[in-house]
């Protein structure tokens, strides 16, 4: 079926579109009236995404955003995110204390 989720299969659904005329008696009018009811579409919201499978490759898939929410597909990473490099910090000597120096150090 075309223009459905390649993961979980969501698809077209039916329903009716409800045309309704005139002001609701609360607001003082006479009544709503049903003027025409009509068929329509409810379509799934689908997005191209580029994914990995199993065994490294990547393709393109028509997937819901259901699936992407629920982490049902992995997105392709295309470059790692930046990391700083991790600094070795020096241990200070046990004989030095630490004293606060400055304008509002107490004495």
């Amino acid at each position: 079926m075309a223009r459905s989720c390649q993961v979980c299969g969501k698809g077209f659904s039916v329903g009716n579109q409800v045309t309704i005329r005139g002001k609701a008696k609360y607001l003082g009018g006479v009544g709503t009236k049903i003027t025409g009811i009509t068929r329509r579409k409810f379509k799934p919201n689908l997005q191209r995404l580029r994914v990995t499978i199993g065994n490294g490759t990547s393709t393109t898939l028509l997937v819901c955003t259901q699936c992407i929410k629920g982490g049902a597909v992995t997105k392709l990473v295309k470059q790692q995110p930046f990391r700083l490099p991790k600094l070795e910090k020096a241990a200070k000597p046990a004989s030095e204390e630490s004293v606060p120096s400055g304008p509002r150090a107490r004495p």
